[in-house]
């Protein structure tokens, strides 16, 4: 049956590779990104583009209305949009750890609560972390404002995970490893990732469609290798 899926982070990398998925699957797409442009070009009829930046709640209540008045119902909330800022702690500001934490974590909790009026039992919201939001695992210096934010949806994942298991609505986070997308050659030039984006996107096609008969409140560790 062909569900209704919202993603977020839709111009490259991975949300870019999950629209199409999930399109050419014959699912209907929201893709929310500030350029809208990669997808445009595709033309893709099961897709649609709104222009968004979820750090501004004025755009993140016009997908909502969109879902409101086109779709009535949402089956899956990606949360895959994120803000990296590689700087030495010394150097980072207020701003800059503002500026990360607005995309990474307030615009996760407020298109979450936002959407969640228009989900039912069975709905799955999956968040995208990181490997550095993890406890434990293996840190990398420049990124504290990033690294941190990524543990924050880690916590807020779970959290919702149980003050909605009453409605049915799984909560589960993917806390990725290095994935070879446009951010990861930003942050790192030259690094080179064991996975690329659309592989990346297959596996968290599959979860989202999948994972919540499995888990709910979990944290899923996407990482070949062990920090």
């Amino acid at each position: 049956m062909n569900k209704n899926i919202v993603i977020t982070g839709t111009s490259r990398g991975i949300g870019f590779e999950l629209a199409k998925r999930f399109a050419n699957a014959g699912h209907n797409v929201l893709a929310l990104s500030r350029n809208t442009k990669p997808l445009e070009l595709i033309k893709h009829k099961n897709i649609t583009v709104f222009s968004t930046d979820l750090s501004l709640e004025a755009d993140v209540e016009r997908a909502t209305s969109f879902v409101k008045t086109e779709w009535k119902h949402v089956d899956i909330l990606i949360n895959n949009a994120g803000k990296l800022i590689n700087k030495p702690f010394d150097l980072l500001t207020p701003n800059d750890f503002l500026e990360v934490y607005k995309v990474n974590v307030f615009a996760v909790a407020e298109l979450t609560r936002q959407l969640l009026p228009f989900m039912k039992a069975g709905s799955h919201v999956v968040t995208i972390s990181s490997m550095g939001g993890i406890q434990g695992s293996m840190k990398f210096p420049g990124l504290a404002a990033y690294s941190s934010a990524k543990g924050a949806v880690i916590t807020l994942s779970e959290l919702l995970a149980e003050e909605y298991k009453e409605q049915q609505i799984a909560f589960n986070v993917l806390a990725l490893g290095a994935v070879q997308t446009e951010m990861l050659e930003e942050a790192f030039p030259g690094y080179k990732a064991p996975l690329s984006a659309k592989e990346m996107a297959n596996y968290i096609f599959d979860f989202a469609l999948t994972g919540n008969k499995y888990y709910n409140g979990k944290v899923l560790q996407v990482s070949s290798s062990t920090p």
